[in-house]
């Protein structure tokens, strides 16, 4: 596990996991690292692919996953990223299943800042699932350009994504996600700017 960013809950969960397998796993941060001295990412997974049988990573940056991915044969697990939270929203999945008794027709709707990493992994799993998704969020924060990357998955699933800035739209979901309005590493982030594009629905084709 090479961990950028503190964590509770996703490393101890990831640990504790792991060790019911029966792995052992190393647990470092890049100042214990030779990334903190200016290693690059691809030698360090060159290097700590040759000992291990798999790479969790929590970065800052998507990017730093994808070239860890890329030099390393071992797989790497996407921890957290300023991108995406999958393993967030596996677990989310997970709870869901085990209330509600079933993941088929699920809603779901997320109140918070739209385009973070936590908001597009549940519009993922959610397209891949046939859920639908509402996106409850102020319009210069709306991931409009997100969702629409996972229309495929949309028409294969009928999954619908609703994105809006009515509160009113969380009722009759079956859960209610919130989260905090600045993500961990992105608390100098910009105001942004965008032209209203209303309530949207991306719907099968």
């Amino acid at each position: 596990m090479i961990f950028e960013k503190p964590s509770t809950r996703t490393r101890v969960s990831l640990d504790v996991a792991a060790t019911q397998l029966g792995m052992h796993v190393i647990y470092s941060n890049p100042q214990e690292l030779q990334l903190g001295r200016g290693e690059t990412i691809a030698d360090t997974a060159r290097v700590v692919d040759r000992f291990v049988d798999a790479i969790a990573a929590r970065v800052y940056k998507h990017e730093s996953l994808i070239e860890m991915a890329r030099y390393a044969v071992a797989p790497v697990i996407n921890a957290l990223s300023d991108k995406e939270h999958p393993l967030q929203a596996l677990a989310d999945a997970l709870t869901l299943w085990e209330v509600k008794g079933k993941l088929e027709g699920l809603r779901v709707a997320f109140v918070g800042d739209g385009d973070n990493n936590i908001a597009h992994s549940l519009m993922i799993i959610g397209a891949k699932l046939g859920w639908e998704v509402r996106i409850i969020s102020p319009r210069r924060y709306w991931p409009t350009k997100f969702a629409e990357s996972l229309n495929e998955d949309v028409r294969k699933t009928g999954a619908n994504i609703v994105i809006s800035d009515n509160t009113e739209d969380v009722r009759g979901v079956d859960a209610v996600y919130t989260d905090v309005w600045v993500s961990m590493g992105m608390e100098p982030r910009p105001r942004r700017g965008g032209r209203y594009l209303g309530r949207t629905k991306l719907m099968p084709s």
